[in-house]
């Protein structure tokens, strides 16, 4: 039972980390649109920048998954978060995908 709670504070806590960075990620799409080139936009792109280094250093999987590991014998994708399986499964290739054009944006908007 002990485990099962403790999986669940991290599930809690990834999930909050996770829609910590759709806010990011929406800040820098905002951003982009209204040309908003400001210190705040530069450390959000920052923020991206680091937890791609971070999953790129941990194999593409979040710490707090391999945290994770140590309370469950469950290694079903989504198993370390409260997301549904299909936005768990392809969770970095939509960020990644967004982030791209929300650089290219942003990047039209400094040339511009």
């Amino acid at each position: 039972m002990a485990n099962k709670k403790k999986l669940n504070i991290i599930k809690a806590i990834h999930t909050s980390i996770w829609l910590f960075y759709v806010l990011i990620f929406l800040y820098i799409l905002y951003a982009g649109i209204y040309s908003r080139l400001t210190t705040l936009l530069w450390c959000a792109i920052g923020l991206v920048f680091l937890e791609g280094i971070v999953l790129i250093v941990n194999h593409w999987r979040c710490p707090l998954t391999i945290l994770a590991y140590n309370y469950s014998n469950n290694r079903e994708i989504g198993f370390d978060i409260f997301l549904p399986k299909i936005l768990a499964r392809h969770n970095k290739t939509i960020f990644l995908v967004l982030f791209i054009g929300e650089m290219l944006l942003v990047l039209y908007r400094i040339l511009s």
